[in-house]
C-alpha cells in the first residue's frame, strides 16, 4: 500500500535542516527507532520549529513534583482535547505515549472519545473536565473550576499546566490539521500488545 504524503506542504531531509534542529530529530530517531512525522513538518520552518518545541519541552518535560502531573497525565490532555479537536496525528501519536506510560492498551481510545466513560481515576476526570473547559470554553473557566481541582489535590500551579498544554495543542492540533499530517505507521500498534519477553 502506497501512503499519501506525510504533509500538503513539502517536508525538508535530514540534510537540508539546520545542525541544532538536526540534532534534535537524530536523538528522537534514536529513542523512539524513528522520525515522527510531526518533526519534518515543522522543520520546513526552523524558527518555528525552536519556538513550538521549547514550549513543548518547557511544558512536557518539566518535573511537576510529586503530587504533580505525571507524565501519562500530561498524554491524557493532549489526548483527550486532541479527540476534540479532531486531530488524527496527535490522537494517534500521543495515544501511543498514552499506552506506554500508563500501560493500558485500551486507555487512548477511551480517553480520545469519552473520557467520562474512560478507566481513569476521578481525579484524572475532574483534570480532563478542566483540560476540556479550557479546550473548548475558556473564556467561561472561573474559580469554580480551579476550587474542583483543588478537591482532588491540583494546585494553581498544576492549573497552569493543564491550560498550558491544552493551549499548546490547540495550537498544534490546527496546524496538523491544515498542514494533512500523516501519523507514522509505528505510532497505531506502540503499546497496544505487550512485548514479548526476551527469550
Amino acid at each position: 500500500m502506497t501512503h499519501p504524503p506525510i504533509s500538503r506542504y513539502p517536508t525538508p531531509t535530514l540534510d537540508d535542516v539546520p545542525d541544532d534542529i538536526r540534532q534534535k530529530i537524530l536523538q528522537v530517531q534514536h529513542k523512539a527507532g524513528f522520525v515522527p512525522n510531526v518533526f519534518l513538518t515543522f522543520a520546513r520552518r526552523p524558527d518555528e520549529f525552536r519556538a513550538f518545541f521549547a514550549y513543548h519541552d518547557a511544558l512536557l518535560l518539566r518535573d511537576s513534583g510529586p503530587n504533580g502531573l505525571t507524565k501519562g497525565e500530561k498524554e491524557m490532555i493532549i489526548v483527550a482535547t486532541s479527540g476534540a479537536n479532531g486531530c488524527l496525528y496527535c490522537v494517534v501519536a500521543h495515544g501511543a505515549l498514552l499506552r506506554i506510560y500508563e500501560k493500558q492498551p485500551r486507555i487512548a481510545d477511551q480517553v480520545a472519545t469519552n473520557y467520562l466513560k474512560a478507566d481513569i481515576t476521578p481525579r484524572q476526570k475532574a483534570m480532563l473536565a478542566f483540560a476540556m473547559k479550557v479546550c473548548n470554553a475558556s473564556y467561561a473557566v472561573g474559580d469554580d473550576d480551579f476550587a474542583q481541582l483543588h478537591e482532588h489535590g491540583f494546585t494553581d500551579e498544576d492549573a497552569w499546566d493543564i491550560a498550558g498544554i491544552t493551549a499548546l495543542f490547540g495550537l498544534s492540533n490546527r496546524m496538523a490539521n491544515v498542514t494533512s499530517m500523516r501519523p507514522n505507521d509505528e505510532f497505531y500498534l506502540m503499546g497496544r500488545v505487550p512485548k514479548s519477553a526476551p527469550k
